[in-house]
C-alpha cells in the first residue's frame, strides 16, 4: 500500500541533500570544534559554514545566529534570558493566547492577547496592552495548528515604538515564507531544523546585533557564551544545508504548495457540504490546511485513524501536545470555537516531496470516509 505523509507541521522528512552533507561528520570528520588541530578545524569550518547559510536565509549576519538544540530551547532562551535581567514586577511580557507551549509554559509574567476568529493578533490590541514596563513581546510567525500567518512586521513595529523588544517563534514559518531581518524590525527569532527538512535535535536563535540576554547554560563558552556545550557538528551542517536549500527553492516551492493546498480546500468544500476551513482562507502557510466537518467533529480521531489505515498520515492537532489528545485545542478555543469543534479538527500539512498524485488519492479517499461515518454520527445524535 502506498504511504502518503501529510503531517509536515509535526516534522519533515530529511532532504537527501541534507543527509549527504551530514554523513561525513558521523565518520571521518569527527573532531571537536574547540580543538586547534586539523580534526577540530574541520569541524569548526562546518559550523562556520552552517552559521553563514542560516544567516543568509534571514538576510542576517552570521554573528547574529546562535545554535541551540531545538526551537523550544530557543524560545526559552529569549524569554528567560530577557526576564532574568529584571525584577519580576519590572518585567511585563506580552504574548498571544494561542502560542506554542514553549512560550506559554515558560514565563508567569505574561499578558495574553486575544486573537480574531481567523487566528490573527491585531496591532491595535497589542498597542493597548503595552505598559511602561513591557520588556518583550512574543508572537509566533505562523500557528502550528491552523497555519495562520501573523502581521509580524506591523506587530514588531508597534512593540519597537513602545520601547519593547520583539521575538517571534518562527518554527513553522522558516523556509516556507520570506523572513528577512534587514526589513523586519524583529529582535529575536526561533527556528527548528526538523520543520524545514533538516535533522531533529538542532535549532537556532537569531539575536539582533547589539542585544544581550542572560545565558541558560554555563560552561565552556561556546556560542558566544550563550549556549555552552560541545556543538552538534553534524546537525549544524544539516541545518545549514536545509537553510541553503530553502533559500534557493522557497519561492517556487511555496507556489507549488499553494496550488496543492487550494485544490484540496476547494475540492473538499465542493464535495463535502459540511466541511469548513479553520483560520484565514489566504493568510496561511503555503501547505497548511485545518478542516472541520460540522456535526461530525466527534469523529475526527476516527477519521484520522481510518486515513492511517489507508496509508495516509495526517494529524488532529499539534504533535507537541499529544499528551492532551482528545482534549479541546486551546488554540481553537482561543479563536472562539466551542469545545466540540475545538476537539474535532483535522490538520493536513504538505511538504517538499508531496505530489499531485498523492493529493488525487487523498481527495478520492477522504470524501468516501466522511460519507461512511455520516450515518453513524446521525444515529448517535438521533438517540442522544
Amino acid at each position: 500500500m502506498e504511504q502518503i505523509y501529510f503531517d509536515h507541521s509535526a516534522t519533515t522528512p530529511l532532504d537527501p541533500r541534507v543527509v549527504e552533507t551530514m554523513l561525513p561528520f558521523y565518520g571521518t570528520n569527527f573532531g571537536n570544534p574547540s580543538s586547534l588541530h586539523w580534526a577540530g578545524q574541520q569541524a569548526r569550518q562546518a559550523i562556520d559554514t552552517g552559521r553563514r547559510q542560516v544567516a543568509e536565509l534571514f538576510h542576517a549576519s552570521p554573528d547574529e545566529i546562535i545554535f541551540t538544540a531545538s526551537g523550544t530551547e530557543s524560545d526559552n532562551m529569549v524569554l528567560m534570558g530577557v526576564a532574568s535581567q529584571y525584577r519580576p514586577q519590572d518585567c511585563h511580557i506580552i504574548t498571544s493566547s494561542f502560542e506554542h507551549p514553549a512560550i506559554l509554559e515558560t514565563c508567569k509574567y505574561l499578558s495574553y492577547l486575544p486573537v480574531t476568529t481567523e487566528g490573527i493578533v491585531e496591532a491595535s490590541v497589542l498597542q493597548a496592552a503595552l505598559r511602561p514596563n513591557t520588556r518583550l513581546v512574543s508572537i509566533m510567525a505562523a500557528n502550528n495548528v491552523v497555519g495562520t500567518l501573523q502581521p509580524i512586521a506591523e506587530l514588531a513595529g508597534v512593540a519597537r515604538a513602545g520601547g519593547a523588544l520583539f521575538h517571534t517563534d518562527a518554527v513553522q514559518a522558516v523556509g516556507k515564507i520570506p523572513l528577512h531581518m534587514d526589513v523586519l524590525p524583529v529582535d529575536f527569532l526561533s527556528l527548528s531544523a526538523h520543520k524545514l527538512h533538516g535533522p531533529k535535535g538542532i535549532g537556532a536563535l537569531y539575536i539582533r546585533k547589539g542585544l544581550k540576554i542572560e545565558p541558560l547554560v554555563h560552561g565552556g563558552g561556546q556560542e558566544r557564551g550563550l549556549r555552552s556545550a560541545t556543538e552538534n557538528v553534524a546537525a549544524i551542517a544539516g541545518l545549514g544545508k536545509a537553510a541553503e536549500i530553502a533559500a534557493q527553492e522557497m519561492s517556487a516551492e511555496a507556489s507549488r504548495l499553494v496550488r496543492l493546498r487550494d485544490r484540496i480546500i476547494e475540492t473538499i468544500q465542493a464535495e463535502i457540504p459540511n466541511a469548513y476551513l479553520v483560520g484565514h482562507r489566504y493568510k496561511r502557510l503555503p501547505g497548511h490546511i485545518c478542516l472541520g466537518f460540522a456535526g461530525q467533529e466527534g469523529e475526527a480521531i476516527h477519521l484520522m485513524l481510518s486515513l492511517n489505515e489507508e496509508g495516509i498520515a495526517i494529524s488532529t492537532g499539534s504533535a507537541c501536545s499529544s499528551h492532551s489528545a482528545g482534549q479541546p485545542s486551546y488554540i481553537l478555543m482561543a479563536m472562539g470555537l466551542d469545545p466540540i469543534r475545538a476537539r474535532g479538527s483535522l490538520r493536513i500539512t504538505l511538504g517538499r516531496f508531496n505530489s499531485d498524485a498523492e493529493v488525487d488519492r487523498f481527495l478520492e479517499i477522504l470524501p468516501r470516509l466522511v460519507g461512511e461515518m455520516r450515518p453513524v454520527t446521525s444515529r448517535i445524535f438521533a438517540t442522544a
